[in-house]
């Protein structure tokens, strides 16, 4: 464990850079032999916008990263945060309950706080209006959800604790994690739900791209399956019901268009609110 800790401490650029574009390749190539969904869509024009926003995000998350290791530096110096004011415990239990903490206030708070805030929903609309999910749309968020997105995770990092180590580990749990999820395959569905009660399986978050409320705003998880579950925003919908989009934004050429993705956020709209889906 000391020697994964440590090579996540000083993990180069480049085997990052290769785990991003390593994993989207695998996903790619996966979702050819096994699809969930048989899209009749031009893979690579699909896939433009995505990585357009990839792209961005990158940029911003790599322009704002001194941020994180000052903040990461500071708190391991000065001994701040919940997880060195617990009790000591073995390396692998940090580790763990470092990363495990580090998922709520990254991915699973912010998630669902820009589904609770209309503005920030605005924002975060762009990932949802992908009409065909695949492992491209992870990285699909308007370069304003980026900066939310990381404003969290330092949060995260000062209230947790997390050296920079952690961080990095989480980062790239992350990364793998977006693009599973998000990957256009069938796993058997007794092997898709045994993972969702610890992990985020990719069934469970496509539930999450349904069309409709209240399945939207549900399953928030990034990682783990345990905030959802915890919290009460866990569904659950047969894949075969899934629909991707947003219903009110129905227009999917205009979804395509970087362009218009980037104006989206402005749009004027009054988000209907739920308390079923007719799909029940």
């Amino acid at each position: 464990m000391e020697n994964i800790i440590e090579y996540f401490r000083t993990i180069p650029s480049l085997h990052r850079s290769i785990l991003l574009v390593g994993g989207i390749t695998f996903f790619w190539l996966l979702e050819g032999a096994i699809p969930l969904f048989k899209f009749n869509y031009k893979k690579w024009r699909h896939a433009l916008p995505n990585f357009f926003f990839t792209f961005t995000t990158i940029v911003i998350n790599f322009g704002l990263a001194f941020l994180l290791l000052k903040t990461a530096d500071w708190v391991e110096a000065n001994n701040f945060g919940i997880i060195n004011w617990l009790p000591a415990m073995p390396l692998w239990l940090y580790a763990l309950v470092g990363v495990l903490l580090l998922d709520f206030f990254g991915a699973y708070l912010a998630h669902l706080v820009e589904h609770r805030v209309k503005p920030l929903w605005m924002v975060h609309l762009v990932h949802h209006t992908d009409h065909k999910v695949d492992t491209t749309t992870g990285n699909r968020h308007h370069p304003l959800e980026s900066v939310i997105r990381f404003t969290f995770t330092l949060l995260g990092v000062f209230i947790v604790g997390t050296p920079i180590a952690l961080v990095f580990l989480y980062q790239s749990l992350s990364v793998i994690f977006t693009q599973l999820t998000h990957a256009n395959i069938r796993m058997p569905k007794s092997v898709d739900k045994a993972i969702s009660y610890v992990f985020v399986s990719p069934d469970m978050h496509k539930i999450h791209h349904h069309y409709r409320l209240p399945y939207t705003d549900a399953n928030y998880g990034n990682i783990f399956s345990i905030w959802d579950r915890l919290l009460g925003t866990y569904m659950y919908l047969d894949r075969e019901k899934i629909v991707y989009g947003v219903d009110v934004f129905p227009d999917e050429v205009k979804n395509s268009n970087v362009v218009d993705l980037l104006k989206q956020p402005f749009q004027k709209y009054d988000r209907p609110t739920l308390s079923a889906d007719s799909d029940n």
